[in-house]
């Protein structure tokens, strides 16, 4: 496959220069940025890093203008809108987020997601990094569409000789290394219109990351992670699939489904604008019809000067109920033929703004007969009253995505990070 094709982190020596806050103090982190641009809302998240905690310093929320399922069709909107969430971060935090690294959050339904076996000989020498390197790189030289690009190459085990479940193998000895590595492509526009928003906007774009790795560095735990779990991010436009075993990415999926779906269904079945479906989803939504009580009246608004009408609970819960059931059903499918769901021995985490929507763990238990919880972010200190929510988990996840690679980033050696700037200029 050609390099141009693939996307890499970028070199330290171009890398955008760290910014810290003059305090004065000794104990000074780097910041990293978070930023989530999602269907319906863009979240900025400050972070400062330390070797072993993250401190939120601010966070900018905002409407989001410009997005469909994820996917940008109006840049100077969506410009718009990252400006105003930065602004408000940049207020909260107390500093100038130019040249920081910024960690962005890239979904939609374009993004793909396979696995891919490696295999080197080692003609029964001493296993080095150069050779997870030679591995890694014969497993991610696959043929992929034209329109589409690499965002992720993740390694899920190595394998030396006939041992296997291998998560380090260095220092070890054989014959032959052998790896499975999870690829994730996104299509080249989609990318370069995300990566021309957040330059025009005045960001350096460190790394994109697909929303569902970064929600699972936010609310799922190492013990489910090893154990099994399936992470289901339900955001606006899109829904993510994340599953992770033995520690390690086992497999993922978008479905162009997510919280507008609802709100739409609602608007149409009740003849109602957009803005009043989405309050009446928050105020009186649920998933399961049968436990809402049948004579709670609801006002519903019309269009133009006509009079509110009155439905019953039930009927806004009726509609409501329908479209989860199908983006569950649909989840469930995909984990049966991904060979994973007898895999997720730890459960379900929902998280994503439809997890807040009343008995949804109830009916997400009913679809995929397991355990069923929502994932609230974790791990973060300092100004986390914001991020204390299901809607952020992603933006909370892109910061601590940024804290685990800029450690990365510290104990390789100079010049191992390909020039990522200069990958975004070529599609540019």
């Amino acid at each position: 496959m050609d390099d141009k094709k693939e996307l890499a982190v970028m070199d330290e020596e171009d890398a955008p220069v760290p910014v810290t806050r003059g305090t004065g103090r000794h104990d000074q982190g780097e910041l990293v940025v978070g930023l989530d641009i999602g269907t319906t809302k863009i979240c900025c998240v400050v972070g400062e890093i330390f070797e072993d905690h993250v401190d939120i310093l601010g966070v900018g929320t905002v409407p989001s203008k410009g997005l469909k399922k994820g996917v940008v069709v109006n840049i100077e909107s969506t410009v718009n809108s990252i400006r105003q969430a930065v602004s408000l971060a940049e207020e909260a935090a107390g500093c100038d987020l130019r040249s920081v690294y910024v960690y962005v959050g890239i979904a939609g339904n374009h993004i793909k997601g396979f696995n891919s076996p490696g295999i080197v000989a080692i003609n029964n020498r001493e296993i080095k990094q150069a050779d997870i390197d030679e591995v890694v790189a014969a497993a991610r030289t696959v043929k992929i569409s034209e329109n589409q690009r690499i965002i992720h190459v993740m390694p899920q085990e190595y394998m030396v000789d006939d041992h296997t479940g291998i998560q380090n193998p260095i220092g070890m000895t054989g014959v032959r290394l052998v790896t499975n590595v999870h690829i994730v492509t996104a299509d080249i526009g989609a990318v370069h219109n995300l990566v021309t928003c957040c330059n025009k906007a005045g960001l350096e774009v460190a790394e994109l990351v697909l929303e569902s790795i970064a929600s699972a560095n936010a609310v799922l735990s190492k013990d489910e992670m090893d154990l099994g779990v399936a992470l289901i991010d339900i955001g606006g436009g899109t829904t993510d699939l994340a599953v992770f075993c033995d520690g390690t990415i086992r497999h993922t999926c978008e479905i162009g489904l997510g919280g507008h779906n609802l709100t739409n269904d609602l608007s149409v079945g009740l003849r109602t604008p957009l803005q009043d479906a989405e309050r009446l989803k928050e105020d009186y939504g649920g998933a399961i019809a049968s436990v809402v009580k049948p004579n709670l009246v609801v006002d519903v608004p019309t269009v133009g000067d006509r009079e509110p009408r009155k439905v019953t609970q039930k009927v806004l819960v009726d509609i409501l109920e329908a479209r989860v059931i199908e983006i569950l059903e649909i989840l469930d499918r995909e984990l049966i033929a991904s060979g994973q769901k007898n895999k997720i021995n730890g459960g379900v985490v929902l998280t994503g703004g439809t997890a807040l929507l009343a008995n949804i763990v109830e009916l997400a238990e009913q679809v995929f007969d397991l355990p069923v919880r929502i994932g609230y972010p974790i791990g973060l200190s300092g100004k986390t009253e914001e991020l204390y929510n299901p809607r952020c988990t992603t933006a909370a996840g892109l910061v601590l995505f940024g804290r685990n690679k800029q450690q990365e980033m510290a104990r390789q050696e100079p010049g191992v990070f390909a020039k990522m700037r200069d990958w975004f200029k070529k599609i540019m």
